[in-house]
């Protein structure tokens, strides 16, 4: 880490020279010189501009290889090998492209640097060329997007209808849950019920509410479909399993879903990574302000059969606030008069 820093330190610090000694010739080009006068800095600036290439190199290399274990998690769902290929095709044809744009971009810096012997040839254009690098970067677009799309529809199309659903809301800054009770209905919810005790805005007027549970954690079968019903608050989160390699942005006012089949209990991964302390979490991953570190939220994977258990251990919120319930039949006591009519 040190050796990053100190190399963090060295660019910043010929970054700060080069912007100076350019706004040195800035200025003496706009005092009009002499055609005469010869600028003996423009290969000074050249082999500045290697040596930063270079330095970025060693050092991309070198960091590469530091966090090399952290690059490849281990995958726990079925679409997350599908994705990891995606993902690590895409970055290597960025990658070597933008490898060799930086190469070929200082090459010439240093290449054609002053020289008053040599004259500029007048190039004005090539149709073979310009063909050559627009029809390439469309079909290696067109390709990666095409797949990308592909996948998204996959994973973000309609759910099975077996799925187990769960209601996600972000708010600043962390996360609730909500499952459907015993009716496997989840209940409508009005975002102006919210308060501090009904985080959610559940709407007990309607009678599917009334067995829906909140736990603290998340809890998951292993081998089934999951549907994550996404909501937001305030500002834009973002439902984030990296395990899972399964995102979806929380928006307000506009509902969003993912659906994934975990494939891999949470004791599973705790034998896997040789952390008894392992948790799968869901993290936000938009910087939605000043404690946006703090939006984590356990998501437990359990077997079927232990899930099953654990679902049926569960009470319901009006179980576990009845006076709160009660008070909101009271103060809603015409709309309920009309639903038992």
């Amino acid at each position: 880490m040190n050796i990053l820093l100190g190399i963090i330190l060295f660019l910043s610090l010929v970054a700060i020279f080069l912007f100076f000694r350019s706004t040195e010739i800035l200025s003496v080009a706009k005092k009009k010189v002499s055609a005469s006068f010869e600028d003996d800095t423009n290969s000074t600036n050249a082999i500045f501009g290697v040596v930063f290439l270079i330095i970025s190199f060693v050092a991309i290399i070198w960091y590469s290889y530091d966090q090399f274990d952290n690059y490849f998690l281990p995958m726990a769902s079925e679409h997350a090998p599908e994705i990891e290929v995606l993902f690590w095709t895409t970055t290597a044809i960025t990658f070597t492209v933008f490898l060799l744009t930086q190469i070929v971009m200082f090459y010439f810096a240093y290449r054609y640097r002053f020289n008053k012997t040599r004259k500029a040839h007048f190039y004005p254009e090539n149709h073979k060329l310009e063909i050559v690098w627009t029809v390439i970067p469309a079909i290696v677009l067109v390709s990666l997007i095409g797949w990308g799309l592909v996948k998204w529809n996959k994973i973000m199309g309609p759910p099975p209808e077996d799925a187990e659903v769960i209601e996600v809301v972000g708010y600043q800054f962390a996360w609730a849950s909500r499952y459907p009770g015993p009716d496997n209905e989840l209940g409508n919810a009005n975002y102006k019920l919210i308060d501090v005790e009904n985080i959610v805005g559940i709407d007990f007027s309607d009678s599917s509410s009334l067995d829906d549970f909140m736990p603290r954690e998340i809890h998951i079968p292993k081998g089934r479909p999951v549907l994550f019903k996404i909501k937001a608050r305030d500002v834009i989160h973002s439902v984030y399993l990296p395990y899972m390699r399964s995102q979806m942005n929380a928006v307000p006012g506009m509902p969003t879903q993912m659906w994934f089949v975990p494939s891999k209990t949470t004791a599973e991964m705790r034998e896997e990574t040789g952390n008894e302390n392992f948790n799968f979490e869901i993290v936000c991953n938009k910087i939605c302000g000043r404690a946006h570190f703090s939006m984590k939220h356990t998501v437990v994977v359990l077997e079927e059969w232990e899930y099953i258990k654990w679902k049926k251990s569960q009470k319901s919120w009006v179980e576990k606030n009845p006076d709160y319930y009660a008070n909101f039949v009271k103060n809603n006591s015409s709309e309920f008069a009309i639903l038992n009519d």
